[in-house]
């Protein structure tokens, strides 16, 4: 697909002039789904579709900001931001300005202008690689060049503005994710490994066609799920799920559950202890060049993903059942659920073999599949902070 230019839809938008550009990669989650937000170690890759950001510095603190899909949005960047309705992008642009005015005092708003080729309301994370760009925009505009570590203080809770309690895996993973690895991120304390990818396997990223906009309902389940399993540990007398794993085998802990939590409590705190694990055993598998128990591994979390936090729905079970009849390793849901993305895990050499099985089994019985957006090669590229 060429590549989108912002720099031309900024001077469509708001005149000629000099600008400076960035992007940001999206993001696919391999293993550790729903635990970021627990500070429990995720296992995500950049891929190479992003959201491309022209900016330049305006004298004032106005901010006016212009999408090709979305529009065009300006407000003036007080200390007080109230959000936008329920859905509008220009709740991300708010976001990030709030955030950055946390930590650093900024004197001056910008121009920018936005365009992607990062599938929307996928499991791709579209919204936090907004949020970054939008973020590294003000700052660099600001002659201020923040480091990871700074960063992650504020884009996880900056999201919250737009009502979603997620955790801080989306940010990290975009921002620090090296070419050709995997990126094992842990959050207490806070540190980004790269894990190298085998050269014999690779990942494929395929849409459901259905789509998971975090907002309004899909917001309130997404939440929910984080809400149970932080009940079901208080209820078991754990400050952490850290300390929980710590002490106990994962098994212990499933009959602790079993015996004292009700759902949804107990569903939700049983994936989140299992996921935790199998991250660790996914990093195992990567190092050894262990396809086989990787693709075990992810099939094993679309179990957890479908049966104790629910959040598949009928697609994605279909996706993921037509990738392993395809001739996949593994496959599981990818990202907030609900809709969006499966990843594929395959061969390298059997690749066009399982993206042509993917397509007969699938999506040949559908409508709007477009090839070059719907199933994608996802070939780990770097973050924004090492592009």
């Amino acid at each position: 697909m060429p590549t989108p230019d912002s720099a031309a839809l900024l001077a469509a938008r708001f005149g000629p002039g000099s600008s400076a550009c960035l992007s940001v990669p999206g993001r696919v989650n391999l293993i550790g789904e729903h635990i970021d937000y627990h500070l429990l170690p995720v296992l995500p890759i950049a891929i190479d579709r992003r959201i491309h950001l022209a900016f330049r510095r305006r004298e004032d603190r106005h901010i006016r900001a212009a999408s090709d899909v979305f529009g065009d949005r300006e407000f003036e960047w007080t200390t007080r931001l109230q959000p936008s309705a329920a859905g509008d992008w220009e709740n991300y642009i708010k976001a990030a300005a709030q955030a950055v005015q946390h930590k650093w005092e900024l004197s001056y708003g910008i121009d920018v202008a936005v365009v992607s080729d990062l599938p929307p309301a996928a499991g791709l994370s579209s919204s936090s690689a907004l949020l970054t760009g939008i973020t590294l925009a003000l700052l660099r505009a600001n002659g201020l060049d923040a480091n990871f570590e700074e960063l992650m203080e504020i884009l996880p809770e900056g999201e919250y503005f737009v009502g979603t309690r997620g955790g801080g895996m989306d940010h990290a993973a975009v921002l620090a994710c090296r070419e050709g690895a995997a990126l094992l991120i842990h959050f207490a304390p806070l540190s980004a490994t790269p894990v190298p990818i085998p050269a014999d396997l690779s990942f494929l990223v395929a849409h459901s066609l259905t789509t998971a906009e975090k907002s309004g309902e899909v917001r309130a389940e997404y939440n929910a799920r984080r809400t149970a399993g932080s009940s079901g540990l208080r209820q078991l007398g754990f400050d952490s799920f850290g300390e929980a794993l710590a002490q106990h085998s994962v098994g212990n802990l499933k009959s602790m559950a079993a015996s004292r939590l009700r759902d949804p409590e107990q569903r939700c705190f049983r994936h989140v202890i299992t996921e935790a694990s199998r991250v660790t055993r996914a990093v195992e598998a990567l190092k050894e060049g262990d396809g086989q128990s990787l693709g075990c591994i992810l099939n094993a979390s679309h179990v957890s993903l479908r049966d104790d936090l629910r959040i598949s729905n009928n697609d994605l079970d279909e996706l993921v059942l037509a990738a392993g009849a395809s001739g996949a390793l593994g496959a599981r849901l990818t990202g907030a659920g609900f809709g969006g993305c499966a990843v594929i895990l395959c061969r390298t050499a059997d690749l066009e073999k399982v993206r042509a099985g993917v397509i007969e089994r699938y999506y040949s019985k559908r409508s709007g599949f477009v090839p070059e957006v719907h199933l994608l090669t996802a070939t780990p590229c770097a973050g924004a902070l090492y592009l």
